[in-house]
């Protein structure tokens, strides 16, 4: 069960004569009532897709070129490129949280039992030129492609 689940019902919300619906058309976006958590929960699952694709392919430079994986970014300066030289993996399994408690500078603690213990695997892209290294997070990369595709 994931931490947020919940069912939205689906009903006409005609308003007045004009008749607009719950959506409003924006321009070109639709205007929905999507969380941040679930957003957050969509790119996470997206993410670990992405991260499967990438280990089950035998060429891993052309599954990144196929997912638009640019092989050069600009610098902080811009004047020199920075080039893709590593793609990095990172899993954690998460075995409780810990949180501010009310009124008090404690945190409280809930170690999690071995059921309930998940793994969780990150990607991170890494480049590099002769100055600088620059980490980009992939799901900062597959947010960043989601705008653009929706735009």
């Amino acid at each position: 069960m994931m931490p947020h689940d919940h069912h939205h019902h689906h009903h006409d919300h005609n308003h007045g004569p004009h008749g607009h619906g719950h959506n409003h058309a924006h321009g070109e976006h639709m205007h929905s009532h999507m969380h941040e958590h679930d957003e957050a929960a969509d790119l996470q699952v997206l993410a670990a897709q992405f991260i499967d694709g990438f280990l089950q392919a035998s060429d891993k430079t052309s599954y990144l070129k196929l997912a638009g994986v640019p092989f050069e970014r600009p610098s902080k300066d811009g004047a020199k490129a920075l080039k893709l030289i590593d793609v990095e993996l990172m899993t954690d399994w998460q075995v409780g949280t810990a949180s501010p408690s009310f009124g008090s500078r404690e945190l409280s603690y809930l170690p999690f039992p071995g059921e309930m213990v998940q793994e969780r695997t990150n990607m991170s892209l890494i480049y590099v030129s002769m100055d600088e290294r620059s980490t980009l997070d992939i799901r900062d990369f597959l947010f960043q492609r989601k705008q653009e595709i929706e735009a």
